[in-house]
């Protein structure tokens, strides 16, 4: 069936890891341009700074502190929902941590945690989420995942094996609920390396402080494409050029790009002379001081050609693929053995 979704100044929105970087972006633009939200973290001091600050100028703002590794918790966020505006028509699935450091230097317990909150989070919120949109007659699920689900890099084992694990996930719900009929979009966003507090919040095991490799993006960028997708029907966006270059080139030449990473990445990924704000460090199990964009001094894009390309087009994505698996074809050895 023909999926319908509302203009976003109708749609009530569920936003989870709603105080700090991707998140607290979605939740300033939704409310911008008119949408009431439902803002969920487990930082309860700025949920409340957020909700003040936005209810200032009419903004529709509710909040709920939350860890979305807890199922219950989750279920708390929809009753919020419910009784502050009576449901809601999209819910984003945000929330998210991470590690640097090698698998061996992770310890098992801290690549559990990744995948409590990373995936069973978006598991959780996808669950509560199908369940109220089949009641309301539709809706969308947001799911923010990454290039890493692509191109996995060296030092973000656990991280890149959530975001795999994210993007099935994802499949396999957008095909369940396309077979009930039932009127739900599902949509991955794949940003690129973001302006966010993400290395800091991070824990770490590297030598060095981590920072992101360029060329990075502004949060305002995926927030962007997932407002575009609460209100209309896509597969996967991508959010910023280098994030699929780096796909399309994972695809074309596997192994020349390990390589790549093998080479470059861990270096690209630190700066021993920029620490950043020790405040922020390390939020794996316990809120830290969040934040719209990182502490480096670092440029990061306002917009992304490639997205607003995907927005016009979205056949930019399979005329990308296709253009893969061309230069794959190309790239291999004949067969001389005739």
């Amino acid at each position: 069936m023909a999926i319908t979704l509302k203009p976003l100044r109708d749609q009530i929105i569920v936003v989870t890891g709603a105080t700090s970087g991707n998140g607290l972006a979605i939740v300033e633009e939704a409310v911008k341009r008119g949408a009431a939200v439902v803002a969920t973290a487990r930082n309860e001091a700025a949920l409340e700074a957020l909700r003040d600050r936005l209810s200032v100028d009419s903004g529709r703002i509710a909040i709920c502190v939350a860890d979305v590794s807890d199922m219950a918790a989750v279920e708390r966020v929809a009753a919020v929902a419910i009784e502050a505006f009576g449901g809601f028509d999209s819910w984003v699935n945000n929330a998210g941590t991470g590690t640097y450091g090698t698998i061996e230097q992770v310890p098992v317990a801290d690549h559990r945690r990744v995948f409590d909150v990373n995936y069973f989070g978006v598991l959780h919120g996808s669950l509560v989420a199908a369940r109220h949109l089949r009641g309301r007659g539709g809706g969308a699920i947001i799911n923010v995942g990454s290039i890493l689900s692509d191109r996995a890099i060296v030092e973000q084992g656990p991280y890149c094996a959530t975001k795999h694990a994210v993007q099935a996930l994802t499949d396999t719900l957008r095909m369940e609920l396309e077979q009930e009929g039932v009127g739900i979009s599902v949509t991955l966003i794949k940003p690129g390396a973001i302006d966010t507090p993400f290395p800091e919040h991070a824990r770490n095991f590297m030598d060095q402080p981590p920072r992101l490799p360029p060329p990075l993006y502004a949060p305002s960028v995926v927030a962007d494409a997932v407002l575009f997708a609460c209100e209309t029907p896509r597969r996967t966006l991508y959010a910023g050029g280098g994030g699929l270059l780096s796909s399309l080139l994972s695809r074309a030449a596997p192994r020349l790009s390990d390589k790549i990473m093998e080479l470059v990445g861990t270096v690209a990924q630190q700066k021993p002379d920029d620490p950043g704000d020790p405040a922020r460090r390390d939020n794996l199990y316990e809120p830290r001081v969040d934040a719209l964009r990182g502490s480096q001094d670092v440029h990061a894009r306002k917009s992304s050609t490639v997205l607003q390309a995907q927005k016009l087009h979205p056949a930019i994505l399979l005329l990308g693929v296709v253009g893969a698996g061309i230069a794959v074809a190309l790239s291999r050895p004949k067969d001389t053995s005739r």
